[in-house]
């Protein structure tokens, strides 16, 4: 398989779990790089679940799941880390630490991940600034900037170490209209056949407007998006 297309989520009859409360049964998806892709549903319906479930934070009990060619189900705990470099994580609330400015966040992510090299870090910093229309607020504090720029912010960071994957949960859920707007065209323009997105979202709105591969949550299953079957005011 040529890297064009290479699988980087694979999950076969995979159960999800929250303890002994079973989530999710019989998962099958399977996302390739270059992918834009929707996990959508009711409140409660496993969506995060799932993503933490991928992300090595649940374990998995029943089934398997193959992630940036780590078996999630045999994996380590002391390995872990190395399947997260491979993730980038935004979330909904955007988990800043409020106590330093823009740039010590992302220093704090590239030392915590084995970077040395100040040259090196301050060009890396930039470059995710850049990416995200930001590099005029290298200095600011969270608390001065608006929730779009803290999301714009929270998505810099997700790529410093360049992950093949972006794990995107509720990106644009505090944000207003116009913000969210621009959180989509910045994380749409993540995606080339290198990196693909895995976005959970109520806004059904956005899909309409920003093109991908919807699952849909429904009644412990997960199907993929078929739009003449779906009545979005019923999720």
């Amino acid at each position: 398989m040529s890297d064009n297309h290479k699988i980087l989520i694979k999950t076969e009859n995979l159960f999800v779990f929250q303890e002994e409360n079973k989530i999710l049964e019989d998962v099958n998806i399977e996302i390739k790089n270059g992918e834009f892709v929707y996990f959508i549903g009711k409140v409660g319906s496993g969506k995060s679940s799932l993503l933490k479930t991928l992300y090595g934070e649940l374990p998995i009990i029943k089934g398997s799941a193959i992630v940036c060619d780590f078996d999630i189900k045999s994996i380590q705990h002391k390995n872990l880390y190395k399947l997260r470099r491979k993730i980038g994580m935004v979330f909904q609330d955007f988990e800043l630490m409020t106590d330093r400015n823009v740039y010590k966040n992302l220093e704090f992510v590239l030392r915590a991940t084995d970077w040395k090299d100040k040259e090196a870090i301050d060009k890396r910093i930039i470059e995710v600034l850049e990416k995200v229309g930001m590099k005029d607020k290298i200095y600011s504090m969270p608390g001065k900037l608006s929730g779009g720029e803290k999301q714009s912010v929270s998505i810099a960071r997700a790529l410093l170490n360049d992950p093949p994957l972006i794990f995107a949960d509720e990106p644009t859920g505090n944000l207003d209209p116009d913000s969210a707007a621009t959180i989509m065209d910045i994380l749409t323009g993540v995606i080339d056949e290198n990196h693909s997105v895995v976005m959970v979202t109520h806004n059904y709105s956005i899909l309409k407007r920003y093109l991908g591969k919807v699952y849909l949550f429904e009644e412990s299953r997960v199907n993929e998006y078929v739009e003449q079957y779906i009545d979005f005011d019923e999720i």
